[in-house]
Parts: C-alpha cells; sequence; structure tokens
C-alpha cells in the first residue's frame, strides 16, 4: 500500500502521511486503524529493504520504524535513509534495550518509544513529533526574519533560516534532532538548559529521568563542531543540572 495525499473532510486540512515499518501484522493493523480513525493517512511495509525504497520514494510525513525487522533491520533502514529523508523517525524498540535506543538515535531517529506501545501513547509521541517539526520548518518566517536567524562563535557559524552548519567555512553533518539540539543550546548560549527544558521543547514530552537520548546527541554533536568530548569547552555538562553552550566572540 502506497500512500497518497489527501485532505481531512472534516477540517480541510491535508492529513498527515505516516509510515509504519513493522512485520508484526497484528500490531501494524492494529496501528494503522487506530492512527486513521485520528485523521492520519497510513501505509504499512514489512521488510527493511522496501522500507528504505518507500521512505526515499513517497517521502511521508513521519515514519515509525521498528527495530527488528526481515531484509534489513531498523537501525540499517534509518542510517540508508538519512541522507534522502529530513522528516521525524519514530524508532521502536525493545523495552528494556537501552542499546537499541541509543544506536537509533545515532542513527538518525528524532524520538523512540518502548514496545510493547498502547496506540493512545503512540499517537501521542506521533503529533508531538509532527507539532515540533511543522513548528522549526514552518512556512511563514519573514525572509529579514531568516537573516536574522544566525549565530557565530567563533569558526562556528549556524544559520537557522538555512538549517545549516559551518565549522571554519565547512559544512557540518548534522541529523535533523542533532540541529534542533544545537540551535536551542547555541540561541540559548550562557544560560543553562535543564534537562527537562530541553524535553519539553524538543521533544514536547516530560523528562522521565532516564531517557539519554539527548545525553548521546550532545556526545555526538560535540565532535562536529570543533568541541573536545573528552574535555568540552563549548558545550559543557553542569553536573545535576543540564548543559551551558559557553558563549564568546558571538555576532548576529
Amino acid at each position: 500500500m502506497e500512500i497518497g495525499m489527501g485532505a481531512n473532510s472534516n477540517q480541510g486540512e491535508m492529513q498527515p502521511r505516516i509510515l509504519i515499518v513493522e512485520d508484526d501484522e497484528r500490531l501494524a493493523t492494529l496501528s494503522k486503524d487506530y492512527l486513521e480513525s485520528n485523521g492520519m493517512q497510513v501505509g504499512v511495509v514489512n521488510d527493511g529493504h522496501q522500507a528504505i525504497s518507500r521512505i526515499i520514494k513517497e517521502q511521508p510525513d513521519l515514519v515509525v520504524l521498528d527495530v527488528m525487522l526481515p531484509g534489513a533491520d531498523g537501525l540499517e533502514v534509518c542510517r540508508e535513509v538519512r541522507s534522502d529523508y529530513s522528516n521525524p523517525i519514530l524508532m521502536l524498540t525493545a523495552r528494556t534495550d537501552d542499546v537499541d535506543q541509543v544506536l537509533g538515535l545515532e542513527m538518525g531517529a528524532d524520538d523512540y518509544v518502548a514496545k510493547p506501545v498502547r496506540p493512545r501513547v503512540l499517537l501521542a509521541r506521533i503529533r508531538a513529533l509532527l507539532r515540533r517539526h511543522d513548528q522549526i520548518h514552518g512556512q511563514h518566517a519573514s525572509a529579514a526574519e531568516a537573516e536574522n536567524e544566525r549565530l557565530i562563535f567563533g569558526e562556528l557559524l549556524i544559520d537557522n533560516g538555512a538549517r545549516e552548519v559551518r565549522l571554519g567555512g565547512v559544512p557540518v553533518d548534522l541529523t535533523s534532532a542533532e540541529y534542533d539540539l544545537l540551535w536551542l543550546l547555541a540561541s540559548n548560549a550562557g544560560k543553562i538548559l535543564t534537562r527537562e527544558e530541553i524535553f519539553e521543547r524538543l521533544r514536547g514530552i516530560e523528562y522521565d529521568g532516564q531517557d539519554r537520548s539527548i545525553d548521546v546527541r550532545v556526545s555526538r554533536i560535540r565532535p562536529k563542531v570543533g568541541d573536545d568530548p573528552m574535555n568540552p569547552r563549548r558545550i559543557k555538562t553542569v553536573r545535576s543540572k543540564g548543559y551551558l553552550f559557553v558563549k564568546d566572540m558571538m555576532a548576529s
């Protein structure tokens, strides 16, 4: 089943297009029916290799991606599509498998939820990711606003209008989620942001005290922006509080 474009007859708005990549037929059907009953268009694919081609071809608004798949597992799918697909990826992981969660984030997933997942929880996570994505990629910012959305820290340039980062003039390769976190920290340079604040602003959910996704992303961002992972000077960890982006030589 391919995902077609359609309109929400109740609201006259385009329905979010969701692709579920899941080989558990019962779970996939249950999730599909529930999401469709809540105003979304949903396609299902049960093979990793097929998922790669479909994601790149169809460019759904969001992908729900299981880790355990035939053909290619979810981690490989995520890694393969990330250079050609910039919309959110929500990864489904085993409840206690912390390794899958960390690896999924490293491959470019935007969020994860543990299986078995209740349909209402899945819907809430999807809506939160779509809402954040729409806010970040909104079409309504004026050109003047976009021009002012640039931060410079020494050789590090962060251009929010173009969603582009350069270090010494060289483009920095960041996933969408990594960029969002970097911009949040940099635009609050000189201010400590707690994990609770970061979670609320980036993911729309409360921090549960155990989620490591923010820490994983910070550890991946540091070397990309020229920071020393062993002795960070740009993005500092403030024990028992959160993270501090150090402000120096900043110009607008």
